[in-house]
């Protein structure tokens, strides 16, 4: 199973390896023809406006986009779910509009107020509460989607078809059941 990992900034390296371990083979997504190799695509965290100023730039977004109209899975890590969702505070970012989800940026702080969350999942993730770290995290205000796990009653980790999305970073846990999870939906 090849999986792509948007490889223009942010947490690539450590989804890489959350991908090994499940047996599934990454793929660095840099160019439009990288992406005719993969069935699955890894939208990771890092800096949201860097991430869609370089994927607009590069023109990924419409293959992307046809892509996943074709039936391929997006996961969408911090940075990842703004880039999918359909509205974004402040609203001066340009996003793939995929996933119906409202989020404000950076809303649980500043960097120097990331922290970690033990959060339960619903079963499809697995019994055992998940530990979920939030670096500069946003927060889903509205999803009109399947919310699989919340913190403080806000969205933390939502679904819609084969979009899964999540405001943590679980590359950084030592914890693959959400990736094993993703991979389910391919």
């Amino acid at each position: 199973m090849r999986v792509g990992i948007l490889a223009l900034q942010g947490n690539v390296r450590e989804h890489a390896t959350m991908l090994r371990q499940l047996k599934a083979t990454p793929v660095e997504v840099k160019t439009e023809e990288d992406l005719d190799s993969i069935e699955s695509l890894i939208i990771p965290g890092g800096e949201s406006t860097t991430i869609t100023k370089l994927l607009f730039e590069q023109n990924l977004d419409k293959k992307i986009l046809a892509l996943h109209h074709d039936g391929m899975p997006i996961l969408g890590t911090c940075a990842g779910a703004i880039i999918l969702a359909k509205s974004v505070q402040p609203n001066t970012l340009k996003t793939l509009n995929l996933m119906d989800i409202h989020i404000t940026r950076n809303d649980y702080g500043r960097q120097i107020q990331s922290f970690e969350a033990s959060i339960q999942a619903e079963n499809t993730i697995g019994k055992k509460p998940l530990n979920a770290i939030f670096i500069r995290a946003p927060v889903i205000k509205k999803a009109n989607c399947t919310i699989l796990a919340q913190y403080n009653n806000n969205p933390v980790l939502v679904q819609e078809g084969n979009l899964l999305a999540t405001t943590f970073h679980p590359e950084l846990a030592n914890d693959n059941r959400i990736h094993k999870y993703f991979l389910s939906l391919i």
